[in-house]
């Protein structure tokens, strides 16, 4: 059977991007196609930890093939001390069954933050939310993954 033009290029993906904290967490979807990805808003994390629920609907939404979750660091490349909670949510996320990348996150929420803020000097958008700030950051992660391996 002859090969037909596609059959070298890696299957188009769509990822859910995770930007982890302990109150909120970022979640942003991207794609392969664009090399963009778009804010979903955020998930709560509290006492009770992550609200799986709220990522469960999400994923069942958007049907992911991979998710990436953000590896906090320090600016020297050491591990912060938050990768520990990180790490545990990352094992919570292998339940959905599907292929789990780290990107490293090492100033992405301020990169959202100056981002929004440029925005809003411009006149495109109003007061900036901490919750616009993570989502903001999840799409910052899943670009960053999407322009590293595509």
């Amino acid at each position: 059977m002859p090969a037909t033009p596609d059959s070298g290029r890696p299957r188009p993906e769509t990822i859910l991007a995770f930007d982890f904290g302990l109150r909120r967490i970022g979640l942003a979807v991207g794609q392969s196609v664009t090399a963009s990805a778009s804010p979903l808003g955020i998930v709560n994390n509290g006492g009770k930890g992550p609200d799986f629920d709220a990522i469960t609907r999400q994923i069942g939404e958007w049907r992911p093939t991979r998710l990436v979750v953000g590896l906090p660091m320090h600016a020297d490349g050491s591990p912060s001390d938050i990768q520990v909670l990180v790490r545990a949510f990352i094992v919570e996320l292998r339940r959905y069954g599907l292929p789990i990348e780290t990107m490293d996150e090492r100033y992405s929420s301020l990169e959202a933050e100056a981002a929004l803020k440029n925005a809003r000097a411009a006149g495109s958008r109003g007061r900036i939310r901490k919750e616009e700030i993570d989502a903001a950051a999840a799409v910052m992660i899943a670009e960053r993954y999407l322009r590293d391996t595509g």
